[in-house]
C-alpha cells in the first residue's frame, strides 16, 4: 500500500525504507552503520520512482545517519551493511571519531535548546546560581585542558579539482569542520555538490570547498 502512495515527508520516506530494506534502516533495534556509497545503491533500487524523489531521499538519508542512535553504531570494529543487511568494510577509526564529535555537537545543541525553552528563572534564583555557574564553567575549562590529544589525523594526499574532473563517486577531501574528510560524489547539481562522507552523512558542500583525493 505504502509503495502506490506519494510520499510527501522524511518520516514517511523511512518508514518506506525500513519496510523495503529491514535488514538495512531500522527504525526500533540494533541500528547498524551503512555502506559508503548506499545513496547510488538506493538510486539504482528505487529507479525513477514517482513516489520517491532523489531530493526526499537525500534528505532521509541525511536524517537517519544523523539520529543519536546511527552515530552511536558508527564505532571502530563495527561492519557496515548494504541494503540486503550483508555485512561489509569495518569502520575505521577517524569515522568513528568524526561520528562520536557530530553526537557530542548534536547533543550539546539540543541540551542548549531545552535549556532555552525552560520558564525564566525568578531573579533571585538566578543570583544564587550565579557563582555555581560560573564555578561550573571554570571546571569545565579544566577538564577540556586535561583532556588527552586525539589521535592524530592521517595526513592526506590531494590535488586541486577542475570543474571537468567533477563527477559522481569521485573520492574527494572536503572540509566540513576543523578537520577534512575523505568522502565520494554522490550528485552534482546546480546549486551545490552532495558528498558522502565515510561516516554515512550525505552533506551538501560547495565546489571550492573540495579537492580530488590521491589514493
Amino acid at each position: 500500500m505504502m509503495e502506490q502512495q506519494k510520499l510527501t515527508n522524511v518520516k514517511e520516506a523511512l518508514a518506506y525504507l525500513a519496510e523495503r530494506f529491514p535488514k538495512c534502516f531500522v527504525l526500533n533495534g540494533e541500528v547498524k552503520p551503512l555502506k559508503i556509497g548506499i545513496f547510488q545503491d538506493l538510486a539504482t533500487e528505487l529507479g525513477e520512482s514517482e513516489n520517491f524523489s532523489k531530493r526526499l531521499l537525500r534528505m532521509s538519508l541525511r536524517h537517519y545517519t544523523s539520529g543519536w542512535k546511527y552515530l552511536s553504531s558508527v564505532k571502530e570494529g563495527n561492519q557496515r551493511v548494504d541494503l540486503f543487511g550483508e555485512l561489509g568494510d569495518i569502520v575505521e577509526a577517524e569515522h568513528a571519531q568524526h561520528a562520536q564529535e557530530q553526537l557530542k555537537e548534536s547533543k550539546a545543541k539540543a541540551a542548549e535548546k531545552r535549556e532555552q525553552q525552560k520558564p525564566a528563572r525568578k531573579p533571585q534564583a538566578r543570583k544564587a546560581s550565579r557563582g555555581k555557574s560560573i564555578d561550573s564553567t571554570s571546571n569545565k575549562r579544566s577538564n577540556t585542558q586535561r583532556k588527552p590529544n586525539a589521535p592524530a589525523q592521517t595526513k592526506m594526499q590531494v590535488a586541486p579539482l577542475t570543474e571537468d574532473g567533477l563527477k559522481v563517486g569521485l573520492k574527494v577531501s572536503v572540509k566540513v569542520g576543523k578537520q577534512p574528510m575523505p568522502a565520494t560524489v554522490t550528485e552534482v547539481g546546480k546549486d551545490g555538490v552532495f558528498v558522502q562522507l565515510n561516516s554515512g552523512m550525505t552533506v551538501k558542500v560547495q565546489q571550492q570547498q573540495l579537492r580530488a583525493l590521491i589514493e
